[in-house]
């Protein structure tokens, strides 16, 4: 790679001006959700440095300093990033082997080839990943929000178990044998007071309300141990005494796995943030970059490796965050807790907490989007329950892993099963001279030809939306050997892009059962409302003439001029 590229490319992940204009927009909201996050994650800060095996100080110090780099240099404007349960399960290989200061290298090793992966422009790649993969996993991770809560909402200490449904199966069975109102009644109480308050009044903080009541009535229930007790006083001074050049071709394999979890789990977060959010996008490259550099400066202060957290980007995203102060006020709220507030944060009871992510859990699972999937095909419903049940039953890399590798063998099955050698009459044609003909008068038609997939989908939607000086867009439909619930929201996305810049979109040709996957999730209901789906092709073409040479008909958009074929 020629330095002048590498330097391009460095810029281009570097902080700008831009990245702070949503803050001017609600700065008030982003203050009070950036607050309600702190809460929230200051218990699972400390709980995540316990079970890392280097202390709660060690989780705290992540959340701070790698949820102020991480936010300041990262690609989404609503993720917060600190330690997770996740990266918890392979760091204890990690503190057996090598220790503490071992830890600390890997998570500075693997800050660095995060940051390798955001310079090779690696991380746009998560755009790729089928849309049921990215929706069985966001339910499959609202349910183990949910359950990793049900020992504190049931106020039981010591739950057994490799697994979250284990652990939370082991916490039934021991409050059954001494049931007890107290931590129940506070976690649900908060989840309720947060979801009916969302939909009376959805500006206000009910979660900050919710902690509050019940931080009060906690002082007159018996709920002992079960507040959220002493907080570690001060952050470890900052150190490079860990580093130790000659431990890392052993340290090397643990390293890239922490790396390859921390870029997926961070990549997902951003995308179901994004999904739970309006008009806003993150940018992968610049995600990965932020995240290297947090792990990078984690270590130093004595923190556990980092990633994008999508339980507290969730309740972000909740809580009404629109910019990237919210994620910095919870670093700061959680510093200053640390050195000055910690006897009053220690009063909560962990069922309060419990109870916020209860709602959090119920908030991100989007109910329509899973029965449209769910109703879009076989295979995309097959995809979303089985990335759903591994989320839940394993871990969340074995889901992706799993939910994309089916995806794949689906689509290469429909592939295959839609190709055949039919003989085609040559009356029929490609049209091509036709095609140019309707330029002249800003109409442009498409055929689509062979699957529209999920991997060929973002590429057809770079090359649609590209289209220019013209006012019609016919889409020729009847050579498209099959279509997956991606292709159809991409296919749909296309249309609407097309349409804000006043450009027509005719389908003609659509098969009876593409037109059921388009049906489920919305896209041929309106096309089909508007009088925009024909049979034929030569029926488009005239009701695309007649729109052209109407009087209000569309002026033609100015841009380079447009290939009629695809």
């Amino acid at each position: 790679m020629a330095a002048t590229d590498l330097g391009g490319r460095l810029a281009a992940l570097l902080p700008r001006r831009s990245d702070w204009s949503d803050a001017r927009r609600s700065p008030g909201r982003d203050l009070v959700a950036g607050f309600t996050v702190a809460i929230v994650a200051l218990p699972l800060a400390l709980a995540f440095g316990v079970a890392s095996g280097l202390g709660a100080q060690a989780g705290l110090a992540t959340a701070v300093v790698a949820g102020i780099v991480a936010a300041v240099f990262g690609g989404s404007n609503l993720q917060v990033s600190g330690p997770t349960g996740a990266m918890t399960v392979v760091l204890l290989p990690v503190v057996a082997r090598f220790g503490t200061d071992g830890v600390l290298m890997v998570g500075a090793m693997a800050g660095l080839i995060l940051v390798v992966l955001a310079v090779s422009r690696l991380g746009r790649l998560v755009s790729y990943l089928p849309m049921p993969v990215v929706e069985g996993f966001t339910a499959g991770i609202a349910v183990v929000i949910a359950l990793q809560q049900v020992p504190a909402a049931l106020g039981v200490t010591g739950a057994q178990g490799d697994k979250v449904w284990q652990q939370a199966l082991d916490a039934l069975e021991t409050f059954a044998a001494a049931p007890s109102a107290g931590s129940i009644g506070i976690a649900l109480g908060v989840a309720a007071i947060m979801l009916v308050g969302a939909r009376v009044r959805p500006g206000l903080p009910f979660s900050l309300v919710a902690v509050a009541l019940a931080t009060a009535a906690a002082q007159v229930l018996p709920l002992g141990a079960h507040l959220l007790g002493e907080i570690p006083s001060g952050l470890p001074a900052p150190s490079l005494a860990f580093l130790d050049p000659a431990t890392f071709s052993a340290m090397l394999p643990s390293a890239l796995a922490i790396a390859a979890l921390a870029a997926l789990e961070s990549l997902l977060s951003a995308t179901v943030a994004d999904g739970m959010s309006v008009n806003h996008t993150t940018d992968p490259d610049r995600e990965l970059f932020g995240q290297g550099l947090a792990n990078l400066a984690a270590p130093v202060f004595g923190g556990v490796p980092a990633t994008g957290a999508i339980a507290r980007t969730a309740v972000n995203v909740r809580a009404g965050a629109s910019s990237k102060v919210s994620a910095v006020v919870h670093s700061v709220v959680l510093a200053a807790i640390v050195f000055s507030a910690g006897s009053l944060v220690s009063l909560i009871p962990l069922a309060a907490l419990a109870g916020v992510l209860f709602a959090t859990a119920v908030q991100m699972i989007e109910s329509a989007s899973l029965l449209a999937l769910a109703r879009s095909t076989r295979s995309d419903a097959a995809v979303l329950a089985l990335t759903f049940l591994v989320t839940v039953a394993v871990d969340l890399v074995t889901a992706v892993a799993v939910g994309v590798a089916v995806a794949v063998a689906l689509a290469l099955r429909a592939v295959a099963a839609s190709a055949r050698l039919d003989e085609v009459p040559l009356e029929t044609g490609d049209h091509s001279a036709e095609e140019h003909a309707l330029l002249a008068e800003h109409i442009v038609a498409y055929r689509l030809d062979g699957p529209l997939v999920f991997a060929a989908a973002h590429r057809f939607l770079l090359e649609l939306t590209d289209v220019a000086q013209v006012r019609v867009v016919i889409l020729r439909m009847a050579r498209v050997s099959t279509i997956d619930a991606t292709g159809a929201r991409v296919l749909g996305d296309a249309i609407a892009h097309l349409e804000r810049r006043g450009i027509v979109v005719l389908l003609s040709g659509v098969a009876a059962d593409h037109e059921e996957v388009l049906a489920a999730l919305g896209v041929a209901e309106d096309l089909r409302r508007r009088g925009r789906l024909f049979a034929t092709t030569p029926a488009a073409i005239e009701h695309a003439r007649e729109i052209v040479h109407s009087p209000g008909g569309p002026s033609p958009r100015v841009g380079p001029p447009a290939v009629a074929s695809a």
